[in-house]
């Protein structure tokens, strides 16, 4: 009888144990619903009472946009191993499958689509170019191609998390370490890269030196409106006049080039990444959890590169 009940309650602090999920890989948050939110007014970068619409919802995640030379702008579905290309009526088409999760998207000179995919930085597109850049023993996050054709991108899992830097022809070489490394950009002028710190407060720079290696790491601008020091920092674009934009928490948070706060533009979802697209580079979308976004901005994303 003893037995038994000992048995018993084993069973029985094991089924609780189950329940709460110690032990076991936490569940994943709930993904909030996509819903429309409403944009305050920042001068020279949106009016008061834009609309942030949704363009569609219920995709595996959605990840990396960028502008296409042509008007067009592509994105990536990581959950899907996917890029889906918007064209110019608005329409959502596949360009590319089986990506191997495929995250964040660049351009280089040649016009070859690069991307962080599970454990490679590879050109994805076209068919013919296709190629392993590096190979990396954890996931990638972001990336961001120089006038050189370098290639600047972080690695969240290295103890601490870094950027790297490709030089053209070239091997994949740790240049900087960078707290919460995620999001990554250069300034219009290249003489600046942006590190989006997803652990922290604080937006990331250094200083960038005629070989592409990195100086004077810095905190450059507090992000606005965050509940807990962990902001969730990961995307970031540029502007031509060389306002910063980055993906946080409760939206996108807008720098003036010198780190001021300019304001934040709310959203429903966290947005993973960002940045300005369409004809005129005059709309920025927003890749979230589950759902693509739009906001139409009186800024103009710079012209210079994909985002």
């Amino acid at each position: 009888m003893r037995i038994a009940v000992v048995i018993l309650c084993a069973l029985c602090s094991a089924s609780t144990y189950a329940q709460t999920g110690r032990g076991t890989a936490p569940a994943p948050a709930p993904v909030p619903p996509a819903t429309e939110t409403v944009a305050p007014a920042i001068p020279g970068v949106v009016a008061a009472g834009t609309k942030v619409v949704i363009v569609k919802d219920g995709f595996q995640s959605s990840e990396g946009p960028i502008a296409m030379p042509d008007g067009t702008t592509l994105f990536t579905e990581p959950g899907a191993s996917k890029v889906h290309k918007i064209d110019k009526n608005g329409t959502i088409t596949t360009l590319v499958e089986n990506t191997d999760r495929a995250n964040g998207l660049a351009l280089d000179s040649k016009g070859r689509l690069i991307a962080t995919t599970a454990l490679t930085i590879a050109v994805l597109h076209p068919p013919a170019a296709k190629a392993t850049l590096a190979k990396m023993s954890t996931r990638p996050n972001d990336l961001v191609v120089d006038k050189k054709d370098g290639i600047y991108f972080t690695l969240p899992s290295d103890k601490p998390s870094a950027v790297y830097y490709i030089p053209a022809g070239g091997q994949a070489t740790k240049i900087g370490e960078a707290p919460g490394a995620h999001g990554i950009q250069l300034s219009p002028d290249e003489k600046t890269l942006y590190s989006a710190d997803s652990g922290g407060e604080y937006l990331i720079a250094f200083d960038v030196q005629p070989d592409g290696k990195l100086t004077n790491r810095r905190n450059f601008g507090k992000y606005m409106g965050l509940k807990v020091p962990e902001s969730h920092a990961d995307g970031i674009a540029v502007d031509s006049q060389g306002r910063v934009y980055v993906s946080i928490e409760p939206g996108v948070q807008v720098f003036s080039p010198k780190g001021d706060s300019l304001g934040l533009i709310p959203t429903s979802q966290r947005p993973q990444n960002l940045a300005f697209a369409g004809p005129d580079k005059k709309t920025l979308y927003l890749a979230g959890r589950s759902a693509l976004f739009s906001v139409q901005m009186q800024a103009q994303g710079y012209s210079g590169r994909p985002k």
